[in-house]
């Protein structure tokens, strides 16, 4: 029996999330990628908190998606830094670690947080 991609994204994610979770000293990174644009969070999964976000919609930026999304990550690690955050899980959100999530997790680096 043959998985669609969304079938088996979601099951990877599932997997991904048994492990990895955030908390008030490391929270999680969460990416979202859509066929457009790309979204970022830092969650405190303790308390049900996003404490940074950032979207691919919030800048204007035209080009590839591959330098759109390591622009959110330096925007979602700026704002992570300024609510006192230096370290965080990543959270892949079930798709792989290349191209656009590869990009914002270089991004997130470059501007300062640990994962």
């Amino acid at each position: 029996m043959a998985f669609s991609k969304s079938e088996r994204r979601s099951k990877i994610r599932r997997r991904i999330r048994k492990t990895v979770s955030g908390t008030a000293l490391r929270p999680r990174l969460s990416v979202y990628r859509s066929n457009k644009e790309i979204y970022a969070q830092v969650i405190n999964d303790v308390d049900g908190l996003t404490i940074a976000s950032a979207s691919s919609k919030d800048i204007d930026a035209k080009g590839e998606k591959v330098a759109i999304a390591k622009e959110v990550g330096r925007i979602v690690a700026e704002k992570a830094k300024s609510a006192g955050i230096d370290t965080v899980s990543f959270d892949r959100g079930g798709y792989l670690y290349h191209g656009r999530v590869l990009s914002l997790a270089e991004g997130a680096r470059e501007a300062g947080l640990n994962f």
